[in-house]
């Protein structure tokens, strides 16, 4: 069965999204941008999430990480917690 595993960094609006991200690719931090604004108790690690399976996480989430680009940061992902950057950081 397939297996993944993710970091994460959650907003409350898609404008902070949409900054975090354009942040990140410009070269900050993913793991310290997570410690400072994501509002998951994953932050505190950098927003990472381990390792999991489908059907583990909400099904917007697992659509993007069983499914886009590994390696890269993916997002607004939008779920009922608020907004997502996630970065899938392998999947077997």
């Amino acid at each position: 069965m397939a297996s993944a595993s993710a970091r994460h960094i959650l907003v409350e609006n898609e404008d902070e999204c949409n900054k975090l991200k354009s942040e990140i690719e410009g070269g900050t931090d993913f793991a310290e941008t997570a410690k400072s604004y994501s509002k998951c108790p994953s932050g505190a690690s950098g927003g990472e999430l381990g390792e999991f399976r489908p059907g583990q996480m909400v099904p917007e989430f697992d659509q993007v990480v069983f499914n886009d680009e590994v390696g890269k940061v993916h997002g607004p992902v939008k779920t009922q917690f608020g907004y997502h950057l996630i970065e899938i950081t392998s999947r077997s």
